[in-house]
C-alpha cells in the first residue's frame, strides 16, 4: 500500500499543477452555480428547499467532466514514454492503477467538497428564516446523495481510467470515455422503452442513473447500489491491470 500512496499523491499533487483540472473545476462549479442559483430563485417562499438539485446536476456532469480528468492518466505516459520507466518501478501493475484511480478520486472528492457551500447558504436561509421559507432543509437526502455522487464519481473515473490505458491518444481516451458513460447514464431511459421485460430489466440493472438518481438521490441507500458501483470499479480497474500487464510483454 506504500507504492499506491506515493502515486496517489504524485497524481493528486499534478492535478493541482493542471491548468485542466482547475478548468473542469471552474465549469463545474459555475455550471451547479447556475443551477443552485436557479434553483434558488424558484423556490424562495414558494416551495421548500431541495439540497439534491446540485447533486442531480453534479451526476450528470460528471458523464463529461470524469473522462477529462482521467484521459491524460496512462495516455500521456505512453505517448511520452513515461510509461515504460513507471512499470520498471519497484511497484506492481497493480498498485499503479490504483494509485492513479485513487488520485484522480481524490480530486474529484474535493471539487464535490467545494459544493458543500451550496447546502451550508441552504442551512444559513433556512435557520434564520431568511425570505421566508418555512421548511427546514431535508439533511437525509442530501446525505445519502453525497454517498452516491461520491460512488458514481468513482465509477465514472474507472471508466475513464480504462480507456486511458486502452490508447496513447488523450482525445480519444475522452471520447470513448464520455461515449461509454453516456450510454450507461442513458439505460434507465432506454429500460423504460423497450418492451421487452426481461431486456429491458438487464439494460436497467446495469444504468448509472438507475442506480443513483432513484435511490441515493431520493434519500434510500440500498445495498445493492452500494455493490453495483463498488463492483464496477472493481471489475474495471482489474481490467484496467490486466491491459497495463499486457504492455510489458509488447
Amino acid at each position: 500500500m506504500r507504492n499506491v500512496a506515493i502515486i496517489a499523491r504524485r497524481e493528486l499533487s499534478q492535478y493541482f499543477t493542471s491548468p485542466i483540472a482547475y478548468l473542469v473545476a471552474f465549469a463545474i462549479l459555475m455550471l451547479t452555480g447556475f443551477q443552485f442559483n436557479t434553483d434558488l430563485a424558484s423556490r424562495v417562499g414558494q416551495r421548500p428547499p431541495d439540497g439534491t438539485a446540485v447533486l442531480a446536476a453534479f451526476g450528470f456532469l460528471t458523464i463529461f467532466f470524469a473522462p477529462l480528468l482521467t484521459m491524460r492518466l496512462f495516455a500521456e505516459e505512453s505517448r511520452e514514454g513515461t510509461l515504460e520507466l513507471l512499470l520498471t518501478a519497484p511497484a506492481r501493475d497493480g498498485d499503479i492503477v490504483l494509485g492513479k484511480f485513487l488520485g484522480a478520486w481524490a480530486y474529484y472528492t474535493f471539487i464535490l467538497g467545494l459544493t458543500l457551500t451550496y447546502q451550508a447558504i441552504w442551512l444559513s436561509i433556512t435557520t434564520v428564516r431568511a425570505y421566508e421559507i418555512a421548511p427546514e432543509l431535508d439533511i437525509g437526502p442530501v446525505i445519502s446523495g453525497y454517498m452516491g455522487i461520491w460512488l458514481f464519481g468513482g465509477a465514472a473515473l474507472a471508466v475513464g481510467l480504462l480507456f486511458s490505458a486502452v490508447t496513447e491518444n488523450q482525445v480519444v481516451a475522452g471520447f470513448l470515455s464520455i461515449s461509454a458513460l453516456f450510454i450507461l447514464w442513458l439505460g434507465d431511459f432506454a429500460g423504460s422503452v423497450i418492451q421487452n421485460r426481461p431486456v429491458a430489466e438487464v439494460i436497467r440493472s446495469l444504468s448509472l442513473q438507475s442506480h443513483y438518481s432513484t435511490s441515493f438521490l431520493i434519500g434510500v441507500i440500498r445495498f445493492e447500489d452500494v455493490v453495483f458501483f463498488i463492483g464496477l470499479i472493481v471489475a474495471v480497474i482489474f481490467i484496467t491491470t490486466r491491459l497495463i500487464e499486457s504492455r510489458r510483454w509488447r
